[in-house]
């Protein structure tokens, strides 16, 4: 990803696993927002492909091979709203609630590819309208419920306080119903209990609701306990992936956040030259 001159993203290749936890991170201005940028459709790549994979049932008319077979889905190029509807999610590095609409109202608005069923429909109230309607506000009342936030529905977002407006926020992208959810530090700002909190509830987004979680995060302590991949970004560039407890031990990865140069493997050392 190019603006102008400047290179903010080099080569950076890595896959997400279905149903996974994977964290993003690397130092300020490695390039993390940068590439969720890319992949939800906020930016389009200068070059390189983003691709999601499906699962295509097999099996369509008799006799044929049941089972599934991939297909790919690239995402570089579409507009937000189609990204979107594909299933992926996201929240932000700085919260973008509607702060004048009430709780409950900022899930509705999330689901309104859900409820829009035409001028006429909306206008006259149809039948399927109001099943739509009523579908919707069911599943706000349960995402509000599973963050913890029934007594705030009719309170406006922005008189929430700072831990609830993020569990609000994080509601609000699973109420567009997301195959993976893309979480912009959702950290920052929230003291111990509040993280804590945040770490259950991601859990069980991916554990009971099977959404699959790629998140930015700064503070390790979430990084180390939630993740089962990580990838690590520097200028960039991709200098590590693997498990927290091999990032933990990378030489690379060490040397990008305390500023240092890495050690040379056993087999580059020598004499100091001249």
């Amino acid at each position: 990803m190019r603006f102008g001159g400047l290179r903010a993203l080099a080569g950076v290749s890595f896959e997400v696993s279905r149903g996974s936890i994977t964290a993003l991170i690397g130092p300020n201005g490695a390039g993390k927002t940068t590439v969720f940028n890319c992949i939800t459709g906020f930016y389009r790549p200068t070059s390189g492909r983003i691709v999601l994979v499906e699962p295509q049932a097999l099996g369509a008319h008799p006799g044929a091979v049941s089972g599934t077979l991939p297909r790919e889905r690239p995402l570089g190029r579409l507009p937000i709203h189609q990204v979107a509807r594909l299933g992926i999610g996201r929240t932000y590095q700085n919260i973008r609630l509607f702060r004048r609409m009430s709780a409950l109202e900022n899930l509705l608005v999330a689901q309104h590819r859900d409820v829009a069923r035409g001028l006429f429909a909306g206008v006259f109230r149809t039948p399927a309208f109001r099943r739509a309607e009523g579908a919707a506000l069911a599943r706000a009342w349960d995402w509000l419920g599973f963050v913890g936030l029934e007594r705030a529905a009719n309170r406006e977002a922005g008189t929430l306080p700072y831990g609830q407006q993020r569990r609000l926020e994080l509601a609000r992208a699973l109420a567009a119903r997301p195959r993976l959810i893309c979480l912009d530090e959702p950290a920052a700002g929230l003291n111990r209990a509040e993280t804590a909190e945040l770490i259950g509830l991601i859990r069980r987004v991916q554990r009971e609701h099977g959404v699959t979680v790629l998140l930015i995060e700064h503070h390790m302590g979430v990084v180390m306990e939630l993740s089962e991949h990580v990838v690590v970004l520097d200028h960039g560039e991709v200098i590590g992936a693997g498990t927290p407890a091999e990032i933990q031990r990378d030489p690379r990865v060490i040397g990008a956040y305390l500023g240092e140069e890495p050690p040379p493997a056993a087999g580059q050392r020598g004499e100091a030259q001249p």
